[in-house]
């Protein structure tokens, strides 16, 4: 039997449409710890060599993902101008999580019922094992959980921040390193 956990050495993480004028359709008290949320994990991707790809919709006109996750990015990263709500149904997005070498794919961002669950449905389909980080994506009121009930109906791992670093830390060593290398500062709303 294969391991039913996510492993980071399969994982490649997606980062999708982390933006202002999606941010801004949420309440105020939902957003900074969403983005709080958000670079962190990416900081945790980068630490444990897990390939990030990230993407913006329509950069034009919505802007670029906001600072504090352009921050958090690794320097080299490429950020995508979306032209599609699904990442797999553009061919460069889809060509740079092919490039990863993996096989599992991480997904995070806005918004949950639209550009997430088209992604994660259509990396399903590509052939992808993939997981939804349910307190690292977001949607406007009952959106969000419609969104994530889609996905899970379709076979899409639902889990949490913490649960994703979990999974990939795998061992006390791990764990250890992995959060001394983030400091002792979580985002608001999470504990480890």
């Amino acid at each position: 039997m294969s391991d039913l956990l996510f492993d980071r050495r399969q994982s490649v993480l997606a980062v999708i449409d982390v933006q202002a004028r999606f941010l801004d359709k949420l309440p105020p008290q939902q957003r900074e710890p969403l983005v709080g949320r958000i670079a962190w994990l990416i900081g945790v991707a980068r630490h444990l060599s897990v390939p990030v790809v990230a993407m913006a919709e329509d950069v034009e006109q919505n802007g670029p993902p906001v600072g504090e996750v352009t921050d958090a990015l690794p320097p080299e990263t490429r950020v995508f101008d979306k032209r599609v709500f699904g990442l797999a149904g553009q061919g460069d997005i889809l060509d740079a999580v092919r490039a990863s070498g993996r096989t599992e794919a991480v997904l995070l961002g806005l918004e949950t019922d639209v550009c997430v669950s088209q992604s994660a449905l259509g990396l399903l389909a590509a052939g992808y094992r993939v997981v939804a980080v349910s307190d690292a994506t977001a949607s406007p009121g009952e959106h969000h959980a419609a969104g994530l009930a889609r996905m899970k109906q379709a076979g899409v791992t639902i889990t949490t921040v913490k649960g994703i670093f979990y999974e990939w830390a795998r061992d006390l060593e791990t764990l250890g390193h992995t959060r001394s290398a983030m400091g002792a500062i979580l985002p608001a709303g999470l504990t480890l």
